[in-house]
């Protein structure tokens, strides 16, 4: 995949980001089930809301994580520097519970934009999906540009219609930050219609947005 730019950015999701790191932008936890924070959106700023609380051994876990997704990313641009069509690979086996949401997120995304492809591989991946309990719920941890992980968490997704979740969270893969205020018909909204919000579908300026940062 190629990248351009500052490789290493902070993905908002659907509650709390995570903030604490000196060296690079922290990690974000999205939450479907707290109250939705304001986003960068809303406020129209590009700082994200703050959640102060990890201690410096996760600090200092986050900031390797994003130093190797920084290298990981410079190695590819340097091995393709003309590459232009962007296919992202993920690994879902970590996460058996949501692996038929997956691949409808992967349907939905795909027939969206046109300047990526999603597509799962058996190996190591660009970015992967994981599944379990976590008490900040369901997260993404990400430069933006098609790396990091995605953690679906078991709990949250019984209250929040799951493919929704996935792809939400998948959306900040892509680089999506959330707009807490904004209607169902806003995936990227995520939490902030409520439980009862089905819509698993990006709107035209999402997708849009999306072809706009990996249309290099």
């Amino acid at each position: 995949m190629k990248l351009s730019g500052r490789l290493v950015s902070t993905a908002l999701g659907l509650g709390l980001a995570l903030t604490g790191l000196a060296a690079s932008p922290a990690p974000a936890a999205d939450h479907h089930d707290r109250q939705p924070a304001r986003s960068a959106a809303a406020t129209g700023s590009t700082a994200s809301p703050a959640y102060i609380g990890h201690d410096k051994g996760q600090q200092k876990e986050y900031r390797a994580f994003f130093e190797m997704l920084r290298d990981k990313a410079r190695e590819k641009q340097a091995a393709e520097p003309g590459f232009q069509a962007v296919t992202i690979t993920y690994n879902d086996a970590n996460a058996p519970n949501y692996q038929g949401d997956i691949a409808r997120s992967t349907q939905i995304w795909n027939g969206a934009t046109s300047n990526i492809t999603l597509q799962e591989t058996s190996g190591g991946g660009d970015f992967s999906y994981r599944q379990g309990n976590d008490p900040r719920g369901s997260h993404a941890v990400t430069d933006g540009r098609g790396h990091g992980y995605v953690f679906l968490d078991l709990r949250q997704t019984q209250q929040y219609y799951s493919l929704r979740v996935v792809a939400h969270e998948t959306g900040h893969i892509l680089g999506l930050p959330d707009n807490y205020s904004g209607p169902c018909s806003e995936l990227m909204s995520g939490g902030g219609p409520g439980p009862s919000c089905m819509n698993a579908y990006p709107n035209t300026y999402e997708a849009a947005r999306v072809d706009a940062n990996f249309g290099f």
